[in-house]
């Protein structure tokens, strides 16, 4: 049975029903029909617990960071604790690209699942119009005379679908020809600086302070200059207010933002974060893909800017990953391979001592599938013992929550355990510096190289006095170097930086790594060639 079909089978609860069981009531709620909903109220917590989940480097096979995300939120109900999933919103990019949905999967789903993948409330829509916008008032100043002397545009257009056609345009303008390049919505500075924002006028600070080019003396130009900040924040006033949907459980889930973590940030918004420690005693997050992309953007910026102290990070595992890490092509994982994935142990082995970098308790969660065997499934349970690090095996795909009942319980016990939790590096430190703290610490890089572009732009950078920034590497997500085929835990690599970016207004410095792209390309066989809608309902969506 398909994923869509599963989540159609189940009867959802009124979302008015779904609020109450985090003490909201209907006047705290912008209703969206009787199954989603804006949440109104503003509310913060105190010592409600913070769970992060993560995973080791992905494959083109997939980990199941969000089915076990929500199986865990399902889990915690399941004992009797009062616990609420606060996820990342979908691109639709990937979507009808090479990933399919983000929902989840099997009996471990968000719904309304056909309405979070696709236009959901419109926040991703308002968050590229207000990025659009601003382009527009860009090239609308230059053209009525160009009195603030932008000489060189650093901000650009972005757009919520994969298209490699608009990596590289020519605007035609009466000024004479440019180039430009778009971006997906969810690697745009608008969609970062939503999801770091605090407040409306946090977010109207962020977008006013964004650089959108340099003059003829090479000085920073602000989008503040434009008087456009109070129109961005128009548009994005509504798509501010976190959304409520629900597990197929009736779990309260809390939906926000939709970052990137191989380009982007990675994490959900802040805002949305801090309303379910509120309103909960366990949240549930999740960073995307890799502990080395969304893990450590998660702690080393998104912590670092709201104070959030994790009490456990669930590190997911699955047996055809391993493998895979350990040699396996990707159409042999489901083949017995004993030694290819002790190999590929050496890719968790890492992720756990990176993670255990910041003072944080860890606990692997192998990720079930029907063709994991007793005996592999002991191989991975075994090496966790003798690394002292808790294991829980999870079925929450084929069980629901009653398959993380074991993963939720020994959450719960080492939540009890006090957060050392700190950051990897400190603001002080120079670019480079910062750079090559997780280069080095985190990827296992033995060299950094850098092209003249991004030395000359972190001088320029530093001399306007934004190097105490945190540091946003853009790489591959499949491997911890910057070549996507090196796989498994490599060593003493040399990584290149290519190009620096400086995103004032989400107060990060994003670091582009090797080949990576800022706009993705559609597969050969992409997902849209399977979803249709038969008899008024979408299918083929997953």
């Amino acid at each position: 049975m398909e994923d869509i079909e599963i989540a159609r089978m189940y009867k959802k609860e009124d979302i008015r029903d779904i609020a109450k069981k985090v003490g909201l009531v209907e006047s705290d709620l912008a209703l969206y029909g009787v199954d989603k909903c804006k949440i109104l109220k503003e509310v913060e917590g105190g010592s409600s617990k913070l769970i992060l989940v993560t995973a080791i480097s992905p494959t083109p096979l997939g980990e199941g960071k969000t089915t076990v995300s929500i199986g865990l939120a399902d889990a915690l109900r399941v004992i009797d604790k009062k616990s609420i999933a606060v996820l990342r919103e979908p691109s639709m990019g990937p979507v009808f690209g090479i990933k399919g949905g983000a929902t989840g999967g099997g009996y471990s789903q968000v719904v309304p699942m056909e309405d979070i993948n696709l236009h959901f409330t419109g926040d991703f829509h308002a968050i590229t119009s207000a990025n659009n916008l601003l382009c527009s008032a860009i090239d609308n100043h230059i053209y009525f005379g160009n009195e603030l002397d932008i000489q060189t545009v650093r901000f650009h257009r972005c757009l919520d679908c994969n298209d490699r056609a608009l990596r590289d345009v020519i605007l035609k303008s009466n000024k004479g020809d440019r180039n430009e390049s778009f971006s997906i919505t969810a690697a745009s500075e608008i969609m970062a600086l939503f999801c770091l924002s605090t407040s409306l006028d946090d977010l109207k600070r962020r977008l006013g302070n964004i650089i959108i080019g340099t003059n003829s003396k090479n000085e920073f130009i602000y989008a503040k200059s434009l008087g456009i900040e109070g129109s961005m924040v128009a548009l994005l006033k509504d798509a501010f207010k976190p959304n409520l949907v629900q597990t197929l459980e009736g779990t309260p889930t809390i939906i926000h933002g939709g970052p990137f973590a191989n380009i982007a940030h990675g994490c959900n918004s802040i805002v949305a974060t801090k309303l379910g420690l509120g309103l909960a005693d366990y949240v549930v997050t999740e960073a995307g893909f890799g502990a080395d992309l969304g893990a450590e953007k998660f702690l080393d910026i998104k912590c670092r800017k709201a104070g959030l102290k994790p009490n456990v990070i669930v590190l997911v595992a699955t047996i055809k990953a391993m493998k895979y890490h350990g040699g396996v092509s990707k159409d042999d994982v489901f083949l017995k391979n004993d030694d290819a994935l002790k190999k590929g142990l050496e890719n968790l082995d890492t992720h756990i001592d990176n993670l255990r970098q910041y003072g944080v308790d860890v606990i692997v969660c192998l990720n079930k599938f029907t063709t994991d065997t007793d005996d592999e499934i002991n191989i991975v349970k075994e090496f966790c013992n003798d690394k002292g690090v808790d294991f829980s095996l999870s079925t929450a795909y084929v069980d629901g929550g009653k398959g993380a009942v074991d993963l939720a319980k020994k959450v719960v016990a080492l939540c009890k355990k006090k957060s050392n939790f700190h950051v990897l590096y400190d603001d002080n430190l120079s670019i480079k510096e910062k750079i090559a703290c997780v280069a080095k610490n985190i990827y296992h890089a033995g060299n950094i190289e850098y092209t003249d572009i991004a030395l000359d732009k972190i001088k320029n950078i530093e001399e306007y006095g934004y190097g105490n920034y945190p540091v946003c590497i853009a790489k591959t997500q499949y491997s911890f170097s910057d070549d996507p085929k090196l796989v498994g835990a490599p060593k003493d690599f040399t990584v290149t930086v290519k190009d620096v970016e400086i995103f004032n207004g989400a107060e990060i410095i994003t670091i582009y790594l090797g080949s990576i792209m800022t706009m993705p390309g559609l597969s050969k066989r992409p997902c849209y060639e399977k979803i249709d809608v038969i008899d008024n309902n979408i299918v083929g969506l997953s």
